[in-house]
């Protein structure tokens, strides 16, 4: 399998999931501004989409949208336990954190990177993100992760856009649950070589 990616983007909690089930894979990093690989492909010509991740599976198929890989990926190797069963409520769970970290963490960080947003729209932006990092904290009161003891692709997902909020200027120390879990979730090995392989650690 071949993962695209941007450093530090949201393609870093595919990076991680990869790293996570052991299963072999190469990446090739993305500049989105040009839509160029670092080998010199024309990234148009690969996801049609234009943005990360894109995982290109063993068959030659193209599977996009960060959700879908990271289910995918966790699906492959059943034994590391990084989604519950299919068809189990846990599993729906897993899904509501995923489209959550989405819609409301990941899209709400859009006008922070975006040099056209204006301040009104930040300030809407901040005002939902505080409200969603308030919730999140809540719930990972007494919890190592987001389903409880163990490390799912949620994780990875929420780990991934917790670390964009230095950029977006947001403290968060604020939320003593949120800034604990980062720091688990940093130390984990397979954590560790995703953040070194993209030059983040």
């Amino acid at each position: 399998m071949k993962l695209y990616y941007k450093a530090g983007a949201c393609s870093l909690a595919s990076h991680i999931v990869l790293e996570e089930t052991g299963l072999p894979y190469e990446t090739e990093a993305v500049d989105l501004k040009t839509k160029v690989t670092a080998s010199g492909a024309d990234f148009m010509q690969i996801n049609a989409k234009g943005y990360v991740p894109a995982l290109v599976l063993d068959t030659g198929e193209l599977l996009t949208e960060g959700p879908a890989i990271l289910q995918y990926l966790a699906d492959r190797v059943p034994e590391k336990k990084l989604v519950p069963a299919d068809g189990t409520l846990e599993r729906y769970r897993l899904q509501s954190w995923l489209t959550f970290i989405g819609t409301e963490l990941h899209r709400s960080c859009t006008p922070f990177f975006s040099p056209a947003s204006g301040d009104a729209w930040k300030a809407a932006a901040m005002a939902n993100l505080e409200r969603r990092l308030d919730y999140t904290n809540g719930e990972l009161a007494g919890k190592a992760y987001l389903l409880g003891d163990g490390f799912s692709v949620a994780d990875a997902y929420l780990f991934t856009v917790l670390s964009w909020m230095p950029y977006v200027k947001i403290d968060l120390s604020r939320w003593s649950n949120l800034t604990a879990f980062q720091a688990r979730v940093a130390a984990r090995p397979a954590v560790q070589a995703a953040l070194k392989a993209e030059g983040l650690a």
